[in-house]
């Protein structure tokens, strides 16, 4: 198995744009497109809270020969949006079924996305399964990840609002010799571990 480190940001960045496109394509039929984009990320919360833009956040991870997180930051317009155009519904009746409706979409679309990176991940030699999908959504937030070994953050532009991918990949492999001789119960080593 190769090493994740051998991984390029160029294979990083193909692989979320192509996964990201997918989605917005097919199931939200909105484009979408990767910007140039070289801000701070996460943005710090904002010292004047009644400028900061509402956020909602879905995470998903993935374990195996490659292991990470992505979480796809959506402006929460645009979540909405994205959220009506995944269900058939408008505005109103969004507003009508409330927060959790939209939460439910975002997490989908986290699910369908972070599986077209992960199926690239699978296609270069890292076979990994995923996490469930989390979402959070607030004003004013930042997250950051308590360990990074590889971070991209890539920019997307769609319907007048913004989608960040921000990947994290840790460097170590979680499936292979390596990593069954680490979990391998004590005095398992000739039991198929």
């Amino acid at each position: 198995m190769p090493a994740v480190g051998q991984l390029s940001e160029r294979f990083i960045r193909d692989n979320i744009v192509h996964a990201v496109a997918d989605v917005f394509d097919e199931t939200l039929r909105r484009p979408i497109s990767l910007r140039d984009w070289a801000g701070p990320w996460p943005p710090r919360p904002s010292a004047k809270p009644a400028t900061a833009t509402p956020q909602v956040v879905g995470t998903v991870g993935f374990l195996g020969g490659a292991r990470g997180l992505v979480q796809l930051y959506f402006e929460s317009a645009l979540a909405v949006d994205c959220a009506g155009a995944m269900l058939g519904m408008d505005g109103p009746e969004l507003e009508s079924v409330g927060d959790v409706v939209v939460n439910y979409a975002i997490g989908e679309l986290t699910n369908m996305i972070v599986g077209g990176f992960k199926e690239g991940l699978c296609d270069a030699g890292f076979p990994c399964g995923l996490t469930e999908a989390s979402v959070l959504r607030g004003l004013n937030f930042r997250i950051d990840p308590i360990v990074t070994q590889h971070r991209y953050i890539y920019v997307f532009d769609c319907a007048g609002g913004r989608v960040v991918a921000d990947i994290v990949i840790s460097g170590e492999a979680t499936d292979g010799p390596a990593a069954r001789k680490r979990m391998a119960p004590k005095g398992a080593r000739n039991k198929g571990w």
